[in-house]
């Protein structure tokens, strides 16, 4: 284990337990809808529903963690900072934390709402890693 990383691999760690969390949360809340469907969720529904906001907290950070993923590696892989690295990970992680405890919280249909700050802030630590990877590259 390369232990320069090891903030790093912290706080990738956390983001994807978060990301295991809200698939259980997602899939258990809406298995427990009557009459659920595998795979669907109804178009009727919207932020005043949980189901809704769990599905959506999860399809979000799945929709994020690829980028998140391959910047991160190949940051370590490129040889990147790995103070830097582990810094903007761990905020990225928390970031993505509080989103989502924001958004299972507050049914919302306003924007930007709560929520849309942590989803900025991480996003600003993804901005961060990529231009720390990209520095490392060039």
């Amino acid at each position: 284990m390369n232990y320069d990383y090891s903030i790093t691999f912290i706080g990738t760690f956390i983001a994807l337990v978060t990301l295991f969390v809200q698939a259980l949360v997602a899939a258990t809340s809406k298995a427990k809808q009557p009459g659920a469907v595998p795979g669907k969720i109804s178009d009727s529904l919207s932020h005043d529903s949980f189901v809704f906001r769990a599905h959506r907290t999860f399809m979000n950070s799945l929709e994020n963690m690829p980028l998140f993923l391959g910047s991160v590696f190949l940051g370590m892989f490129a040889g990147a900072h790995p103070r830097w690295l582990g810094i903007f990970v761990v905020v990225y992680a928390l970031a993505r934390i509080v989103h989502m405890v924001l958004y299972y919280a507050i049914a919302t249909e306003k924007n930007p709402s709560p929520r849309s700050y942590f989803f900025g802030i991480a996003l600003l630590a993804q901005i961060g890693i990529l231009g720390l990877v990209g520095a490392t590259l060039i």
